[in-house]
């Protein structure tokens, strides 16, 4: 096993950074499909949904740029063309969403396949005893949950 500066096994990283890679592709797809739908809100609850989902895409851009970071720090290169976007990306994309009951449920299915690739990993970054990578998937997945429970109870839904 070769390690790198970090004291981390370089295959494992490698492998980690691709997920990583895989995850930055999401990331975008949802930022983009946060931009849309707050650029095409209609309806009662424009005002209250215009407002969130800015707020929403603001947390995905930084979200985005510590994804990239990380990658960065485990010596590989982040994506970075919506070429390579497309091709990794399982988030849905939201094309034309202007109603809040639709906008809001892409962001659930959103949010719920990046908590799929998240949880995988978050195994993987403990197999490689990466710390970095797994304190920062915890804490996507602690915020995402609680993003979906509130757009849940927003749709009426529970978990």
């Amino acid at each position: 096993m070769t390690l790198n500066t970090l004291g981390l096994d370089t295959g494992k990283t490698k492998e980690l950074a691709k997920d990583l890679n895989d995850l930055l592709a999401n990331f975008q797809t949802y930022y983009q499909n946060l931009r849309g739908i707050h650029w095409n809100i209609r309806g009662k609850n424009f005002f209250d949904l215009h407002v969130k989902f800015e707020e929403l895409y603001t947390d995905a851009n930084m979200k985005v740029d510590a994804l990239a970071e990380r990658i960065l720090t485990l010596g590989e290169t982040p994506l970075h063309t919506f070429e390579a976007y497309i091709k990794s990306a399982k988030v849905p994309v939201g094309k034309n969403i202007s109603q809040d009951v639709e906008a809001v449920q892409l962001i659930v299915d959103s949010l719920s396949e990046l908590l799929k690739i998240e949880r995988q990993i978050l195994d993987k970054a403990g197999d490689a005893n990466d710390e970095g990578t797994s304190a920062m998937m915890s804490d996507l997945i602690t915020e995402q949950e609680k993003t979906v429970w509130m757009m849940n109870a927003w749709l009426g839904k529970s978990i």
